[in-house]
């Protein structure tokens, strides 16, 4: 069930760097990626100037509602049983550009890690890893920062990383040398496989929560979905006009959101490649010319955690809030030189970076989902599109299932 009004999201809290380091590159300060770990325990900020920040979540109680501490509350205690956590500040040694929290927690990289580490105490542990401007993978242990492994193999920028969300610390890095890779951590790192096929910069990845599906998008106008139990690629999906920068999918992996360069959003069926909905954050025209596209051209899209909002940064210096059911925006804030956008994992809250190293806490919409919902939910988190299709259930249902229903909306 929807909120009937949301408000304007409200600033939370802003985190900034502290005093600017000197270095030669220009091009240093950026937040180009944010994190929450998966239990929301941990929140990671690439600051700028290679420098990453691991904060412990939440954030000092006066920056947050009374009802998303109440929300919290379990995860801090959690925390407290290992040890007061306390803020790490991670020296990577060059740009970084892409984080990614493992689940936690991980119980199959437990001896890994004690074997590689002695140091380090036998409990599972929850890692970061720090994509750079040279093209190297840092992974580090979130409760004690001690770098554990650097993994080689990109010959340019690591743009983003993804963590199978199963646990079983696969690592998939996209890259600007036009490739993804993919690692696995319990083998010291190893390189298992290279995904070769995008002819630009490779900016995004994002893995399917059932673990079936990657997508990655890179400067092309079409996005690529590949099987991660083959490492093939399954289809590619075309229908925007520029450059597609972020892509994610949906909690039940039964969407796929993509978000370009050409001011739109478009919502696919993964698992027939048919487009559903397309939000616009102009209204395009033929008279249109490159400077108006330039404003609002898209950063960052994200789905919140129950499934029913989106979030997106763009370059006409709004974060959007969407609702799946509606074609405009349901919530506006004005924000500075975003880049970046992701939801808190229990929701409420969303975190952007910005141009200017700087990491904004945004009120995002709580939502009582429907019955309805959760059921799609649980339904699609273990069947496709083509097995709910099969079943014999009425029409309608299978509309709702397969979210149909956006298509039927979009057509009107």
């Amino acid at each position: 069930m929807l909120s009937p009004v949301p408000e304007e999201p409200l600033l939370l809290a802003e985190l900034k760097p502290g005093r600017p380091h000197q270095f030669d590159w220009k091009s240093s300060c950026e937040t180009w990626s944010v994190a929450f770990s998966p239990d929301g325990s941990w929140f990671a900020w690439s600051q700028g100037h290679c420098i990453v920040k691991l904060i412990p979540w939440p954030l000092e109680e006066q920056f947050i509602p009374k009802a998303f501490e109440a929300k919290s509350r379990s995860s801090k205690n959690d925390t407290k049983g290992r040890g007061s956590p306390k803020e790490k500040t991670l020296d990577c040694g060059q740009i970084v550009w892409g984080l990614a929290f493992s689940p936690w927690p991980s119980p199959p990289g437990r001896k890994l890690w004690a074997r590689r580490h002695p140091q380090v105490p036998d409990v599972s542990c929850l890692i970061l890893a720090t994509g750079l401007n040279d093209g190297q993978i840092k992974i580090w242990e979130v409760q004690t920062g001690l770098l554990l492994l650097n993994l080689s193999g990109h010959q340019d920028v690591v743009r983003d990383l993804s963590f199978t969300p199963s646990g079983n610390l696969i690592l998939v890095s996209a890259s600007r040398d036009k490739t993804l890779r993919i690692w696995d951590l319990n083998k010291h790192g190893k390189q298992i496989q290279v995904l070769s096929g995008h002819l630009q910069w490779v900016y995004c990845c994002s893995i399917s929560p059932d673990c079936s599906m990657l997508c990655s998008a890179a400067g092309e106008k079409s996005v690529f979905l590949w099987s991660m139990r083959s490492y093939t690629l399954i289809r590619k999906l075309e229908g925007h006009q520029s450059s597609v920068v972020s892509c994610d999918f949906s909690p039940d992996s039964a969407l796929l959101v993509t978000a370009s360069y050409d001011t739109s959003v478009i919502m696919w069926d993964p698992y027939t490649g048919e487009r559903l909905r397309s939000l616009y954050h102009t209204q395009l025209s033929p008279a249109m010319d490159d400077t108006d596209v330039h404003i609002s051209s898209l950063r960052s899209v994200c789905f919140s955690p129950e499934g029913l909002y989106l979030a997106t940064v763009a370059d006409d210096r709004l974060l959007r809030i969407w609702a799946l059911e509606v074609k405009t925006p349901i919530a506006f804030a004005p924000m500075t030189n975003g880049l970046c956008c992701t939801f808190f994992p229990h929701g409420g809250v969303i975190a952007t970076g910005t141009r200017d190293g700087h990491v904004q806490f945004w009120t995002a919409p709580r939502v009582l989902s429907s019955l309805k919902h959760l059921c799609r939910k649980a339904l699609r988190s273990f069947l496709t599109t083509y097995q709910v299709l099969a079943l014999p259930i009425p029409k309608k249902m299978k509309e709702f299932l397969t979210y149909r229903t956006l298509l039927a909306k979009e057509k009107i």
